[in-house]
């Protein structure tokens, strides 16, 4: 977990883990694209509602869909996919948080904070499995249970082949983007 203090009102907080899961997802009969696009927005809805189950669960406020952190989430996962890296900086050696305030302004904002998890698995993981990975590791479940937290945007992208860091696997690359701004 990194954290930073800019203009000493904002906090930052990162959080990056390696993982590899397989849990299979039955699917229908329809095109590869038109199964990977829907596999990949149902485990964006789903690891936003497991993500607000285990927050539940520990008394912390639901976190909100917001669209562009989840812009900057899908903008992440697929920067990484392509370039064959995994890491919360961008491939141009900018930090994290400067890429998610591109989409998540702090203008206007006496406080602003973001923090980052990171996930990528087979191309079938499951919600489930996303968070159970993130849970059982200290610097994801830090994240997770962040109570200043209040939005949230999921970001997962598939790959029939990633190079790089990936090895040419077929994987989906998870992003999580969560914010505060008040």
């Amino acid at each position: 977990m990194r954290t930073r203090a800019v203009k000493g009102l904002v906090t930052l907080a990162c959080a990056a883990a390696l993982a590899v899961a397989v849990t299979p997802i039955a699917l229908s009969s329809t095109s590869s694209s038109e199964r990977a696009h829907a596999s990949v927005a149902a485990l964006e809805t789903g690891v936003l509602d497991e993500l607000n189950e285990v927050r539940a669960d520990h008394g912390l406020p639901a976190l909100r869909d917001n669209p562009a952190l989840s812009a900057a989430a899908t903008q992440h996962s697929r920067e990484m996919g392509l370039d064959g890296y995994f890491d919360h900086d961008s491939a141009n050696g900018s930090a994290f948080w400067a890429r998610i305030a591109h989409w998540y302004s702090r203008i206007g904002f006496s406080q602003w904070s973001v923090g980052e998890n990171l996930l990528w698995s087979s191309p079938d993981v499951a919600p489930s499995a996303a968070i159970s990975i993130w849970m059982h590791s200290p610097v994801h479940r830090a994240n997770i249970l962040d109570a200043r937290w209040r939005e949230v945007g999921i970001g997962a992208v598939h790959f029939d082949g990633a190079g790089g860091a990936f090895g040419g696997r077929a994987v989906t690359i998870v992003t999580a983007d969560f914010g505060v701004r008040r």
